[in-house]
C-alpha cells in the first residue's frame, strides 16, 4: 500500500479530528502511517487503510469489543496495551469524534487540558 493510499484513508480521521478544535492536536506519522498526537504524545494511528488504532483505557477495551464487535477489536499485537482497533467503515463520524476526544483528554498534558477547559 502506498503512502498516498494511507493519506487518502486518513483524510476522514483528520477532518473529524481537526473539526474538534482540540488544542495541540496534530497530524503526524507513527510507524510509517498517518497518526494523531497531542503535542508529542501519540493518541492514534492508521494501522492500514481500513483500521484505526486509538488510545483506550485497558478496562474499557473488553466492554467496547463485546458490545460493538462490528467496530471494535484487537489483534494479538494490541493485547495488554491501552489501544483498541476500529473498523473505519463501521464507525460513525460521531463515534469516531467521541473516541478522539476521549483519547485527547487521556493523553494531553494537564496544562493543555486546562487551557482547553477555559476556551
Amino acid at each position: 500500500m502506498t503512502t498516498d493510499t494511507l493519506d487518502e484513508a486518513f483524510e476522514r480521521v483528520w477532518r473529524i479530528a481537526d473539526g474538534l478544535h482540540l488544542p495541540e492536536l496534530v497530524r503526524s506519522t507513527t510507524h510509517g502511517t498517518p497518526s494523531l498526537k497531542v503535542k508529542t504524545s501519540f493518541i492514534g494511528r492508521l494501522r492500514d487503510k481500513d483500521t484505526f488504532a486509538i488510545h483506550c483505557p485497558l478496562e474499557e477495551k473488553p466492554l467496547l469489543m463485546e458490545n460493538v464487535p462490528n467496530i471494535y477489536f484487537e489483534t494479538d499485537h494490541y493485547k495488554g496495551w491501552p489501544y483498541v482497533l476500529m473498523h473505519l467503515d463501521a464507525v460513525s463520524d460521531a463515534e469516531l469524534a467521541h473516541r478522539i476526544k476521549l483519547a485527547w483528554h487521556a493523553k494531553a498534558p494537564a496544562k493543555v487540558r486546562k487551557a482547553a477547559a477555559t476556551q
